[in-house]
Parts: structure tokens; C-alpha cells; sequence
């Protein structure tokens, strides 16, 4: 029985005529094999969660670097929730959850150590943008030096969940509204049990419009999305709705990104990642035999090697680097 022809099947009598099928992918840069059971789309679902770059995230920062406590987010945490929103609001669109699930998984793999700190510190030496890195991560970085080689849609979704330009599938554009969704949610719900806000703190409005709990909050996001969207050939929110979210998320940038106690330990993360980048600028035998190669700028190996380590990984480094070690005579 050829199993993968029963997905098609169900694709072309269920999918919106404006999803993306898997049939209708502009495929791999090196083709594959096909697979009897798998789509394309799911292929590369399989290929990020079973990748280095996939499992490193439960060790990367979210928004607070180092939380001490089991419940706060973590960047893998991040991406699962980002996963759930989108594949919510793809099915109800009747879009392809498979592709949609593959965008969010590998979304944010191109995250440096201490989030969006390390990124910061990185972009004083070059040119470095985590969704940019996300794609290098999948084209370059993973096994080895040889990727994932995964589908152009999956890899456009992942490119354009944040920054300027837009997914090219309305499968990549759900995750683009369901990053956003998440991280400014759950967010508040860290910053909460951080004790940088109180609930009581939230502006009225931002609870009039989208509820008074994380789950109302979530589900009023989510529903107007699907209310705006269905039908047609766009992914958009109403415009009170976009409006107001653009205010909740400076709201949380004005009292949570930029507080003190969420800001407090920044400081020293991105000195400490900004002398990795110089001690590989100046040592770069020094880096794993993948990131010596000579076909592009060394400012732009050494920041893949730093983009590939964990936030205990770099303090770990960093401390062998500079730290006196004990010396005892075999």
C-alpha cells in the first residue's frame, strides 16, 4: 500500500484551496528518495526535533537568563508553545498542519546563547540576525557542515517568522503570528512569577480586549485570527486586535524586557559572549574542524560556533578560557 498517497488524498478533499500541499512543494535543494509513508513536509518535521540544534534550545534563554525555578520558559519551551498556537489556527484554516508544525519547530534554532542578548552582542561584529541563523543552521551548521537539506517552504517560514518580508505560505505566516502570540503571553505569565508585574499591573484595556487570564488571553488571539482569516487568502488579524497587540508588546518592553531584574545579569552575558567571538577571531584552530573552513568571512565561523552553544555550554567555555585551572603532576 503506498500510505503517503492516503495523505494526499485527504489533502486535495480537505485542504484549503489556498494551503500549501505537500505535492505542490518546490522540493529540496538536493532531492531525496521519496519515503512510502512520510510527505516531504513531514520529513523535515522529523528531521528538526531528532537534530543537535533542536535539543540545545532547552538550554537557551528565553527572556530570563538563568531563572532559578522549574517553571520558567526556556527557548525549547518557546517553540513548543509556538507550535501548538499555529498548528491550532491552521487547522482550523484548514492550512497544512504539517508544514506549519516543521516552520515552528525550527523556527528560532539560530538563537544564540542568552537569547536576544547574545544576539546583540554578536551584531557589533557582523551582520547577525537569529532568523537568519536559523536558516544557516539548517543549510550549514547541523551534521556536521551538511544540514538538513529541508524544503523551501519550510525553510522560508523559518526565515520570515520575524523581521522584514513575508512567508511566501500562509502556513509560514500562522507561525509568524503564532511566535508573536506566544512569546508576549507567556511572557507575561513569567514576569508574573518573577515578580517584575503583578496581574493587577495589567493595563485595563489589554484585559478588557483579550481577557484576564493567560488562557483567555491566548484563545481571544488565536479566535480573532481565525474569525479574520477563514476563507481567504491571507492570515490577518482585525485591526483592533493587531492595534492592541502592538500595544501589549510595548507595554512589556516599557515593564518587563527592559526591568532591572529581567536586565540584571545581561550585562555580563554579553561581555562574556563578546569575548568568545574575540577569542576565536584570534584562535580559530581552536574551533571545532566544521567551523574552519575557508570559504566565507572567519567573523561569520565564529559566529556560527557561538550560535551553536548552549547558555552552560558558554559559561562552561568561558570559564576554561579564563579561569586558572587546578595543576597536578601525572
Amino acid at each position: 500500500m503506498n500510505y503517503k498517497s492516503v495523505f494526499y488524498e485527504i489533502q486535495d478533499k480537505y485542504l484549503s484551496p489556498y494551503a500549501c500541499k505537500d505535492a505542490d512543494s518546490k522540493g529540496r535543494a538536493t532531492p531525496l528518495a521519496p519515503c512510502p509513508m512520510r510527505t516531504e513536509f513531514q520529513r523535515d518535521r522529523d528531521r528538526i526535533i531528532h537534530s543537535k540544534a533542536f535539543r540545545r534550545l532547552k538550554h537557551k534563554t528565553q527572556v530570563f537568563l538563568s531563572p532559578e525555578g522549574d517553571h520558567y520558559r526556556t527557548r525549547l519551551t518557546h517553540t513548543l508553545e509556538v507550535s501548538q498556537i499555529a498548528r491550532t489556527i491552521s487547522r482550523c484554516l484548514r492550512l497544512n498542519e504539517d508544514l506549519t508544525e516543521a516552520i515552528a519547530l525550527g523556527h528560532d534554532l539560530g538563537h544564540t546563547p542568552y537569547g536576544h542578548a547574545g544576539e546583540r552582542a554578536l551584531g557589533k561584529f557582523t551582520h547577525f540576525r537569529h532568523n537568519e541563523q536559523s536558516l544557516r543552521m539548517v543549510d550549514r551548521i547541523e551534521n556536521d557542515g551538511v544540514g538538513m537539506n529541508l524544503t523551501f517552504e519550510v525553510r522560508d517560514g523559518m526565515l520570515h517568522h520575524t523581521g522584514g518580508g513575508t512567508a511566501a505560505t500562509l502556513e509560514g505566516r500562522v507561525v509568524a503570528f503564532a511566535d508573536r502570540i506566544a512569546y508576549i503571553n507567556h511572557d507575561i505569565d513569567d514576569a508574573v512569577r518573577a515578580g517584575v508585574i503583578k496581574e493587577s499591573d495589567i493595563p485595563k484595556r489589554f484585559i478588557d480586549m483579550f481577557g484576564d487570564t493567560h488562557s483567555k488571553r491566548i484563545s481571544s488571539m488565536i479566535t480573532d485570527i481565525i474569525t479574520e482569516s477563514y476563507g481567504k487568502n491571507t492570515v490577518a488579524q482585525t485591526s483592533g486586535f493587531a492595534q492592541g497587540m502592538n500595544e501589549l508588546r510595548q507595554y512589556m518592553f516599557d515593564n518587563v524586557y527592559t526591568s532591572p531584574l529581567a536586565k540584571s545579569e545581561e550585562v555580563k552575558a554579553i561581555a562574556m559572549i563578546e569575548y568568545l567571538y574575540e577569542y576565536y577571531r584570534d584562535h580559530e584552530r581552536e574551533m571545532p574542524a566544521q567551523f574552519v573552513y575557508d570559504d566565507e568571512p572567519l567573523e561569520r565561523r565564529v559566529c556560527d560556533y557561538i550560535s551553536t552553544m548552549s547558555d552552560q555550554y558558554a559559561v562552561r567555555t568561558f570559564e576554561l578560557l579564563t579561569v586558572p585551572q587546578n595543576w597536578s603532576k601525572l
